[in-house]
């Protein structure tokens, strides 16, 4: 699977987030869950920081438009008010419970992005959705 294609960075995104889950759950039973969240953002942009720099991408600034701007700074919100939420849910709660129910999200992105993006999804797509939705409903309760 080349690099190139968005199933290669997806697969490595889901990955990384069972990573995520696995690390944090160990992190966050010995400390505040905002306190590790927070250490988390840290580590992220110091890892982020160190990208750009190393790749001359700091400088690219074509397509900052107000627009583009405003969306990523609510999308920054609506992460960080994810991370807060999802270390509280750990601290809480076993991560093999947690984790699941937090890929809703997936749901959720199929909702919204049809409804506000115009995107569509087929009959396998809806019921990918569903079972996605159904599948974490049962792990979370089980």
């Amino acid at each position: 699977m080349p690099s190139t294609s968005w199933l290669f960075w997806a697969l490595l995104s889901a990955g990384f987030a069972a990573l995520t889950a696995l690390c944090a759950k160990v992190g966050v039973n010995e400390i505040d869950s905002d306190l590790a969240t927070f250490i988390r953002t840290i580590v992220i942009l110091a890892i982020l920081a160190a990208l750009l720099l190393a790749t001359g991408k700091f400088h690219n600034t074509a397509g900052f438009t107000p627009r583009a701007c405003f969306f990523l700074l609510l999308s920054g919100l609506a992460t960080g008010a994810s991370w807060l939420c999802y270390f509280r849910a750990l601290k809480l709660g076993d991560a093999a419970r947690v984790a699941p129910v937090d890929k809703l999200s997936v749901v959720f992105v199929a909702l919204l992005s049809v409804t506000f993006l115009g995107e569509q999804l087929s009959l396998k797509g809806w019921m990918g959705i569903l079972f996605i939705g159904l599948g974490a409903i049962l792990v979370s309760v089980g």
